[in-house]
This record gives C-alpha cells, structure tokens and sequence, in this order.
C-alpha cells in the first residue's frame, strides 16, 4: 500500500487529523500565550498613559487597552504558532525505486 502512495499525497498522519484538532493545535496555546503576555504586559505598563503617548484625542478605556493588547499578543502568538505548525509537518516519505 506504502509503494502506491504519491509523493504530492499528503501526509496521512496530518490528514486523518480532524479539522478542529488542527485548529486547537494552534489557537489554544497560542490563547494561553497571549493571555500571559498580557498579564506581564499590563503588570508594568497603565493602559491609560499608554494611550496618552499613542493617541492622546482618542477616548479608550483600560478595559479597551486590556482588549485590543490581548487580540494583539494573540494573532503575533497565532502566528508564530501556525509556523511552528508547518515546520513541524511531517516530510513526505520518497520511494527508493
């Protein structure tokens, strides 16, 4: 069965994996990362005088600063997670004939 398999097959393994798994493969450590990096983030830094430097005329609250760092910390998290993902793919298996 091995000998009919392509080399432009994907990769069993991967493919059996159900959709979601996939995705939760990557959203959630990259959610518990985030959500650190927040906690860290904020434990140093006022949301409110961080606005004061970045946009002193628009009216954000600490809660809206909490929000729009998490979505942040969480899409650069996303996205070296989803190319951890790919790098860790497993390689194509070649024929020796």
């Amino acid at each position: 069965m091995a000998a009919d398999r392509r080399d432009d097959d994907p990769d069993p393994a991967v493919a059996s994996l159900p959709w979601a798994q996939r995705f939760g493969v990557v959203a959630w450590p990259s959610f518990f990362a985030a959500g650190v990096a927040t906690m860290v983030f904020f434990a140093f830094v006022d949301p409110l005088a961080l606005r004061d430097i970045t946009f002193p005329g628009m009216p954000l609250t600490r809660e809206t600063g909490y929000s729009i760092a998490f979505f942040l910390f969480w899409s650069a998290t996303a996205g070296a997670s989803t190319f951890t993902a790919l790098l860790l793919r497993l390689p194509r298996r070649r024929d020796a004939g």
